[in-house]
């Protein structure tokens, strides 16, 4: 990992309107090369086959977006129409640097037992930058950053100050432009602070590690992330047609995990609010994806899966508790 750069490792997605954690794009080899070139020998999260998966579901994202028609099953003619539309890369890689985020952690851990302080401060020092980074582009993702926001406001007053200097001196020219700098500094800050907001006061119908199925195209599915609104890139928006969504993009997304033997090549898709829905049974049936065992501790007894601490802790979700059935003698 020495020589890696951070931004390399959690640079938002290309044309994102909120941007995604990305893993130097369509280069899965960098994937490996993070894996190999650690500072010590020890217990790894990356299996060569989630590796391989990447690769596969790359190249099969670009061959998806150059083939399906920009029409979606609600107002089109729903022909070439698939699962496969919903499939986002974006959200496959932020999985992927999450996977990434604890596989420093075990290392760490490791270096600790085998009492290489050293290594385990360099390791620790190279796990705080790719935070420190994952945490701007999360900044990003929810609007502007408090910093961001402080910087905003001390422009708008610099430039209130120089635009009634211009009008005191009748610089008319000058003073109008600068009210239109004012009135777009304005607005860019209401939307920011609007899109904080949503992310601060949204209210989630599903949860991480429940179990759902696709409205539309009927598959399982396991939440594995959540957005209050919709964080894919303006190109899939436009080719999945998101605004013709009774509800638009202005609703949760999530992440989801797709079945595999429904799909083999979907493996996580981003999937509208709306076009969701949860079983009134609990759905024991077998649910097999190569990411379950790093997200998830396994099935609780309604059927869902348990996240793992830090992946609540990456969306602040409170754990769940499966109600207790008052019917159950025993109480279990």
């Amino acid at each position: 990992m020495q020589g890696l750069s951070v931004s390399s490792l959690a640079a938002s997605a290309n044309g994102g309107t909120c941007g995604a954690v990305s893993i130097l794009r369509y280069d899965p080899r960098i994937l490996n090369k993070i894996h190999v070139s650690s500072m010590i020998d020890g217990p790894s999260l990356w299996p060569q086959s989630l590796l391989k998966l990447y690769a596969r579901n790359d190249n099969r994202t670009r061959r998806i977006g150059s083939r399906v028609k920009a029409t979606w099953l609600f107002g089109g003619d729903g022909k070439d129409i698939n699962a496969n539309i919903e499939r986002s890369e974006a959200a496959n890689e932020d999985i992927l640097i999450f996977f990434f985020q604890l596989d420093l952690e075990t290392r760490i851990q490791y270096a600790l037992n085998m009492e290489q302080y050293e290594v385990a401060k360099q390791l620790r020092d190279k796990l705080t930058e790719v935070e420190t980074e994952i945490i701007k582009q999360r900044e990003a993702k929810r609007g502007s950053s408090k910093s961001e926001a402080q910087d905003k406001a001390i422009t708008i007053l610099r430039l209130r100050a120089d635009m009634q200097k211009a009008i005191e001196n009748e610089n008319y020219t000058v003073a109008a432009e600068l009210r239109d700098q004012i009135s777009k500094l304005e607005a860019d800050s209401l939307a920011a602070s609007a899109k904080a907001l949503a992310y601060e006061n949204v209210q989630y119908t599903f949860r991480l590690g429940q179990a759902v199925r696709h409205k539309v195209f009927g598959y399982r599915a396991v939440i594995c992330g959540m957005d209050p609104v919709c964080c894919e890139s303006s190109s899939w928006m436009e080719i999945t047609n998101v605004d013709r969504l009774a509800q638009g993009p202005n609703q949760p997304f999530y992440q989801v995990l797709v079945d595999v033997h429904v799909d083999p090549n979907l493996l996580v898709a981003y999937v509208a609010e709306e076009n969701l829905i949860a079983s009134e049974e609990p759905d024991m049936a077998r649910f097999d994806h190569p990411y379950v065992s790093f997200l998830f501790y396994g099935v609780d007894t309604a059927g869902d899966f348990i996240p793992i601490k830090q992946l609540r802790e990456k969306y602040n979700r409170p754990r769940h508790e499966v109600p207790v059935d008052k019917n159950d003698e025993d109480g279990s």
